[in-house]
Formats: C-alpha cells, structure tokens, sequence
C-alpha cells in the first residue's frame, strides 16, 4: 500500500509500542508518528523499546516529529519557542539516531505557537535558526526537514501553504535545499487554503501529504472532502511519495474504507 497510519492518531486504543504491530495486522507496511516519548530526550532504554517496537513488527518507518512539547495540553513545536533552543537541538540527536536505526528520513518540524511577551520577529529569527541547525543536520542521514501549516491552534502563525512556502523560499535562498512541505490536506482545508492550487503549484514539491476528512478529522469518506481527486492531482503533477493516515476513528472501523473503496486515494 502507499499509505502510512500514523500511530499517534490512529490505534489508540492499544499501547503504543503495540501500534506497529497492529498497522501490520490491517494490512499496512509503513507507519509515522509524532514525537513518541514526553521528553525531548528521552532514556536509551525507551528509545531502544521503540525501535525494536517498530522494527520487529515489520513495518517501515517513514515519518517522525521532532519533539513539539506537550501537544494534549496545547503545544504545537518548540522551533520558535525562547527558551527552549537547546532543549530542541539536543532532541535531534536523538531523532536522527531513531532514523538512522529504522532508515526514516522525513522529520517533521512543527513551528510552534505565538509566545506572550516576545515579539514575532523574534520568534520567527528563532525558528529560521533553528530549521537550519536542523536541516544541516539530518542532511547527515539524507534526512528532509518538513514544515507544516496547522488547524485548530489559534496561536500557531503557519495557517496556510503560503506561510510554510514563505520560510522554506528563505531557507533555500540560503542554501538549505533539504526543507519542504508537509501538505495536510484537512489542515489547510480547515483553514480556508485553495487545495486545489496549492496542489497545482506545488505538488511536486511536497516532502509529505497527510489526509483526514471534514468535518471531524474523520476517515476518508466520513466527511465532504474530494480526497481522492486531490491525492490523484497530486500524484499526476509530481507527488511519489506515500498518504499519511492522520485522522481520528475507531480501531475497530479505521481501516474500512479501504476495503470499500472504488479509487484509491
């Protein structure tokens, strides 16, 4: 298949350690995640528990967030936030040794919220600065660094393809060429973009598509979104790489639409 389940999402109800092995038992091959641990660092023995999780379960790992903060209550990335620059870079060690060790080169860097009491430029300097320690970085590994816009953080400045688009054209007037686009389909839909020119002008420039339905960040098909037709421009203009699954469904229903549809997404 060409999609990936993101585990962090997807299969909730069991473990976590236990979702690649669960995403193989439906049918899949590959899997991403958000940052898997609550620290940005965590202990070896938790790094080594989930690399073996994935590894031994026989899927492929081909996505992973840097560490974001605390993401139930809020957070949404640690690259524009003051203060907390160190505690990112150190966890791209850790994120690079994950990948190296399970062959993933897409690490997805979520920009982080507005911060009361520091000004915008600040932050934004802050996050540049960051995007380039961390694409230097992976670049070790053949890594890409992936910048997304978000829905449903009112405090996150990315909110359009255009406002990712715009730091990755300065990055890359820099020199820094492994940074791209993580086009969420119900994101920016969510938050009013033209998918279907976003789509025309850049899908071949995308490092990552995930998908989920609207309303209700559902399984494909549960909500009004032209899905397939997006997927499939995509793929026409240039797009090669696989679907992230980041939407919400039950374990015992997430997966029926792919057994029911007639066009593949």
């Amino acid at each position: 298949m060409t999609y990936a389940v993101n585990c962090s999402i997807l299969l909730t109800e069991l473990p976590l350690l236990e979702r690649p092995t669960a995403a193989r038992a439906a049918g899949f091959d590959r899997v991403e995640f958000w940052w898997p641990f609550a620290e940005a660092v965590p202990n070896d023995d938790d790094v080594d528990q989930f690399i073996a999780a994935v590894r031994d379960s026989g899927v492929t790992l081909t996505g992973l967030n840097f560490a974001a903060g605390d993401m139930p209550r809020g957070d949404r990335g640690l690259l524009s936030w003051p203060g907390r620059q160190h505690e990112f870079r150190d966890n791209i060690d850790v994120v690079i040794g994950i990948g190296e060790e399970l062959g993933c080169k897409s690490f997805n860097a979520l920009y982080g919220n507005r911060v009361d009491g520091t000004y915008a430029q600040e932050q934004d300097e802050l996050a540049l600065s960051n995007l380039v320690f961390a694409a230097n970085s992976v670049a070790r590994i053949g890594g890409v660094v992936l910048v997304e816009p978000v829905s449903g953080a009112p405090r996150y400045p990315l909110r359009k393809a255009k406002d990712a688009l715009n730091i990755i054209s300065r990055l890359r007037a820099s020199g820094i060429e492994n940074i791209r686009l993580l086009a969420d389909f119900y994101h920016l839909a969510v938050n009013g973009d033209d998918v279907e020119a976003v789509i025309a002008d850049h899908a071949a420039e995308f490092g990552h598509i995930q998908i989920a339905d609207d309303p209700g960040r559902g399984a494909p098909g549960t909500g009004a979104l032209p899905l397939a037709e997006w997927v499939t421009s995509s793929r026409k203009l240039g797009y090669s790489g696989v679907i992230g699954l980041e939407y919400k469904a039950p374990a015992s229903e997430a997966f029926n639409w792919v057994k029911h549809q007639s066009a593949a997404v």
